[in-house]
């Protein structure tokens, strides 16, 4: 080989190593911002968050968030909470409402990303049914197979079982638009194909968001599986997934559910950068 023809193979050879990361920091413009998905009003007993009763008698303050990523022109909704309506838990303003207050409407709206299918994640995702649902390949075959039964309401995601809409499900990572920037993170466990979000800002660094993984501070300190989840051992294997993923880009962690981490993104209509 010459010279030249080496020079062009070691160059090709670097750039194929080059972490996703490191492309997604010359990206597209990309912002994160955080939508109240659902209130609950007083701290909740946290008891069936362990099966190994750590957390009996112990009440935490639980939060339901959704998150609207900016690439570039490109829009995409992570999470839609829980249905709007009079519940007790219902969100006080309408997924589509806030994002109005953001000049955005469901059309425009590329991507819908699920982290999984339990109703407090999945409350409004009929209110894009023109978007591509984005969703975890064993989350996505509960679903759609009628005879399954068992916790999962099919009736939001009519649309896309049907045939009337786009979906593709995820059996392992997906770099969303291509660049390193937003990356779903298989982490099954919870449920068969839960996945957490990777979003790698310019400006605050890189930013995971659990899904539900874990679902409160001491939980996730101490590895807790909740008696609800569907595989223990995959839960314990995502769990220390995250956190090494956490540890190695010195991210971020916002555990979807603990209210205390709301304040580490900026209060809406603010979005991190």
């Amino acid at each position: 080989m010459n010279s030249r023809m080496a020079r062009i193979a070691l160059a090709a050879t670097v750039f194929a190593v080059v972490p996703a990361i490191a492309i997604g920091q010359t990206a597209a413009p990309l912002t994160l911002t955080r939508l109240d998905c659902g209130t609950n009003a007083t701290p909740s007993d946290v008891s069936r968050f362990s099966d190994t009763y750590a957390f009996n008698g112990v009440k935490v303050q639980l939060a339901y968030s959704c998150y609207l990523i900016r690439h570039g022109d490109d829009y995409m909704v992570w999470d839609t909470g829980n249905p709007a309506g009079t519940a007790a838990t219902s969100p006080k303003t309408s997924l589509v409402d806030l994002l109005a207050q953001l000049k955005v409407t469901p059309a425009q709206v590329k991507y819908v990303g699920i982290s999984h299918y339990h109703g407090d994640h999945v409350g409004q995702v009929s209110a894009f049914p023109t978007s591509t649902l984005l969703i975890g390949k064993g989350d996505w075959d509960v679903i759609a197979d009628a005879k399954a039964g068992g916790p999962v309401n099919p009736a939001p995601f009519a649309k896309w079982i049907s045939g009337g809409g786009k979906v593709e499900p995820q059996a392992v990572d997906k770099d969303i638009f291509g660049d390193g920037s937003v990356i779903m993170l298989n982490m099954p466990g919870h449920t068969p194909g839960h996945h957490s979000l990777l979003v790698n800002l310019k400006e605050m660094g890189a930013v995971l968001i659990s899904g539900d993984v874990t679902h409160f501070r001491e939980n996730y300190d101490s590895n807790g599986v909740p008696t609800f989840n569907t595989d223990r051992a995959a839960s314990l294997a995502s769990i220390d997934r995250f956190k090494k993923i956490a540890a190695s880009l010195k991210a971020t962690v916002i555990i979807q559910h603990d209210a205390r981490d709301v304040s580490k993104l900026p209060a809406f209509p603010a979005s991190a950068k």
